[in-house]
């Protein structure tokens, strides 16, 4: 049975096990992946594109077991760039499924976009009491 630890600062370290297959898959993010797990033990980890590999909100950086998680696809890769604090450990919650003990830390910050203020809107016009006006790139 699989042992995972979640690390969050200033809080108390948090430990799972669970049985292969046995898991109950609420579809979010891969079938006993971080994400997987962590929501069925009640461990809040954010995930703003319901685990869709779409954002970083659920970056993690893994401590102890890389080995006993599944390999990185490019998906995974590509996303992983935009992540904040990102390091040579560091994977993505809904995509790395668990295949024995690991250690993962949740990072100081994380970008969620949605919850900072909404979507980016690069070149867009910006609505003022004048009216419109153009923003500047």
């Amino acid at each position: 049975m699989p042992k995972v630890t979640f690390v969050q600062r200033g809080k108390p370290d948090q430990t799972v096990e669970f049985e292969h297959g046995k898991l109950p898959y609420l579809g979010h993010g891969l079938p006993e992946s971080f994400l997987d797990v962590a929501l069925n033990a009640g461990i809040q980890l954010e995930h703003a594109c319901g685990g869709s590999c779409a954002c970083t909100t659920c970056h993690l950086i893994i401590r102890q077991g890389m080995e006993n998680l599944s390999e990185m696809e490019e998906i995974e890769a590509d996303r992983l760039d935009t992540a904040w604090e990102l390091t040579t450990s560091s994977r993505l919650g809904c995509q790395a499924v668990i295949k024995g003990d690991v250690v993962a830390e949740f990072p100081m910050y994380t970008r969620n976009y949605v919850q900072e203020g909404g979507a980016i809107q690069l070149g867009q016009p910006e609505v003022t009491d004048e009216g419109p006006k153009e923003v500047q790139s």
